[in-house]
């Protein structure tokens, strides 16, 4: 009598190729969605990061009696180059304790806070300039704050856009698309 011999079993490569192919064609189709999902993750990142940071700077003005500044990094810092202008932070920004009162962090004051915005996200200040003074109350001294946070080379109508604004009492709101930019 024979003995029964094992049946082999596994995939043929034609079974294996079709397989890779339906995955392939799968991955295809969902890159798209990934994109704007990753954009939307980039921007909503930078969006609580700001959001924080003036938290913690009103925190901080309130404590120190004013004398808080936030100033954002300069263009060429860790290799972002998006931030050409005045009103741009794309490359983050620093919160420091404004010893002089001129409302701008100088290379002699000490820094309290650093943040580099995530990269592939614009980071437009909507009104005022390269810094922001508080003052002993916590609110800001001077242009209100509003900020627009975009996915790189989008504009504000992009699903993933978000604005930040902080009212005349200190109020921070997070704005949807069809709310940016502040107003006041």
């Amino acid at each position: 009598m024979q003995a029964a011999r094992p049946t082999m079993q596994g995939f043929t490569a034609i079974e294996l190729m079709v397989v890779v192919s339906i995955i392939a064609v799968l991955a295809a189709l969902a890159g798209p969605s990934f994109t704007q999902m990753i954009e939307s993750w980039r921007v909503r990142d930078a969006t609580e990061s700001l959001r924080s940071t003036l938290i913690f700077a009103r925190s901080e003005a309130i404590k120190r009696g004013g004398q808080i500044a936030i100033h954002k990094l300069p263009n060429n810092t860790n290799g972002c180059t998006s931030a050409t202008g005045n009103r741009d932070w794309d490359c983050g920004w620093i919160v420091c304790h404004d010893t002089d009162n001129s409302g701008t962090c100088t290379s002699t004051e000490p820094v309290l806070q650093r943040i580099e915005a995530p990269a592939k996200v614009q980071v437009t200040r909507t009104g005022g300039s390269v810094s922001i003074k508080l003052n002993r109350w916590g609110l800001v001294d001077g242009t209100w704050l509003g900020f627009s946070l975009v996915p790189l080379d989008k504009s504000t109508t992009h699903p993933g856009a978000r604005g930040v604004c902080m009212s005349s009492g200190g109020r921070i709101r997070i704005l949807l698309p069809e709310a940016i930019p502040c107003t006041g």
